[in-house]
This record gives C-alpha cells, structure tokens and sequence, in this order.
C-alpha cells in the first residue's frame, strides 16, 4: 500500500508539471509567435540576403540569386560613403552621448535638491520632448534652423546674421546633435534623479558632519554610488544614439553633402535603391557595433559588484 500510495503520488506530481509546463507555454505562444514572423525570420532573412547579391530585381526571379559569402561586406568596408557614415555616428555618439549625460545630470541634481512641491511640474517640463513624437519634433525643429526661421530671427534682434543652420556643411551635424540632446535629456534626467534619491540621506549627514563641503560630498559619496545609474544611462543612450535616424531624415536628408548621413540613414538609403544585399550587410555591421559597445558598458557596469 505505500509502495501504491507513493507512485500514485509521484505519478499525480508528474500529471501537475506537465499541465504547469503546457499552461506556461500556452502563456508564452503569443510572444513566441510575434516574436519569430517579426523578429526571427526578419533577422535570418536580412543574414542570408547580407550573403547574396539579391537586388530588387531578382525578388520576381528569387532563383537568379547568386551566393556571394562576404563579398558585400568586402564591398561595403571599400565604400567611402558607409565608411564616411559610420565616422558621423561616431561622432555623434563621442559628443553628444556625455554633452547630453551631463546636463542630465545638472537638472537631476538641481531637481534632487529643489522645492518638492514644484519638482513634479519639472519632471513633466523636461520630460516632455521625449514623449512627442520624434517626427514632429524634427519638423518643429527644421522650421526653427531654417535661414529665415525662428533662431535666426532672434539672433538678428542682438545684431548677429545667422547661418543657414541646415544646409551648411559645418553646422548641420552640431544643429542635429542640439535638438537631440534637448530631446533625449529628460529620459536620463529621470533615471538619474531616481538614483540621487535612492543615495541613503545618511551619507550626506556625516560627511556633512566631518567637515566635507557640498562638491566633496558630491564627488566623493554621490558620483561613485550613482556609478551603476550613469553607465545605465549611458547604455541606453548610446544604443539610441547609434541608431539616430529620424532626425536626420525628416531635416536634412543626410545632407548637405553627406554631412549628416548616418549608419542608419544608409541602410535606409540602400534598402531604398532596391540594393537589398548590402544594406542587409550595413545593417549587420551597424548590428555587431550596437553589440560589442552595449557588452563593453554592461562589462563596465559590472566590474564593481
């Protein structure tokens, strides 16, 4: 009977996992399944066409399609306009990823100590851009650097003739990086401020009581404890700052002169041109360089636990 007593409670146990494991999967199917029509199979198809020489014209004739290996990625490496890309990304991450970390940073701490009856109405203040639409926001923008528009009309009240912030050369990358930085910093904003307030009030008080002045207080106890909140914000910024595309899309084209073509906006440009290998390929190496950056700051973000 115990023998009897214990299989038919083994057996009841089995019988309990596996409708546990179907009732688990059955939560899961739906994600499982948007997951492969909408990211799996995207992501094989864009590998296998990144090693092939599939154009356009060969989507009626799929059989006409010739295997190439990583010639496209040999092609695309001898390319001076991706290679001239991937230096304006790099630029635009290099400046604007700490200009904008930065002033993040200032706002949070001026948040973090200011009247909390008015902090709510600031939070929604700075982070408001981030919520509209990049869209609209870069069409109100393209409207405001316009040779006549809006900046330059103030700028002609104190006496100073401005440029034509969008179709020069020189200004047209700085004037994408200002509306970015002033879109983006309310999300950094609100990670750090959350950090700040998660910095034991303890801290302060004694070093407050052994003497060390606010700065110290702040770069001695604050800045290391909200170390994991910085890399964080730079994790997250960097990712989107590599992919910036909207911007220079809705207000220059890439232009003037390829001054502000981005990776993205490249593989935009020849998936556009019916050049369906290579810009796969440009999308792979947009892809690993996403990766490898985003590995090296989570390595860094763990280097102190």
């Amino acid at each position: 009977m115990t023998k009897r007593t214990s299989d038919t409670a083994k057996g009841s146990g089995n019988a309990l996992r596996r409708r546990r494991t179907l009732l688990a999967w059955g939560f899961a199917l739906p994600f499982a399944v948007i997951f492969c029509v909408f990211m799996l199979i995207p992501l094989v198809s864009s590998m296998t066409m990144s090693l092939t020489d599939i154009t356009s014209r060969d989507l009626r004739t799929p059989f006409n399609v010739n295997f190439v290996g990583f010639k496209q990625y040999l092609t695309l490496f001898s390319d001076a306009r991706f290679l001239h890309s991937l230096q304006v990304t790099a630029i635009f991450v290099i400046v604007g990823l700490p200009i904008t970390m930065i002033i993040a940073l200032a706002f949070a701490v001026a948040l973090d100590k200011g009247l909390q009856h008015v902090n709510a109405f600031f939070r929604a203040l700075f982070y408001a851009p981030v919520v509209a639409s990049v869209v609209a926001v870069s069409v109100v923008w393209r409207y405001i650097l316009q040779a006549d528009g809006l900046l330059n009309s103030l700028l002609a009240m104190i006496g100073i003739e401005g440029p034509d912030w969008l179709h020069d050369t020189h200004y047209a990358l700085p004037a994408l990086m200002v509306m970015t930085i002033w879109r983006n910093m309310g999300t950094l904003m609100i990670i750090f401020l959350a950090g700040l307030q998660a910095i034991p009030e303890e801290l302060k008080e004694a070093a407050a009581i052994d003497g060390a002045s606010e700065w110290r207080t702040f770069w001695s106890i604050t800045l290391p404890l909200l170390k994991p909140t910085l890399l964080l914000g730079a994790v997250l910024l960097s990712v989107a700052y590599l992919q910036f595309f909207e911007e220079s899309f809705v207000m220059t084209q890439g232009g003037p002169l390829d001054s502000t073509l981005s990776a993205a906006y490249y593989v935009y440009q020849k998936f556009g041109f019916g050049q369906y290998g290579i810009a796969s390929a440009a999308s792979w190496v947009l892809f690993v360089i996403i990766a490898l950056v985003s590995a090296l700051q989570f390595r860094i973000l763990r280097s102190d636990d």
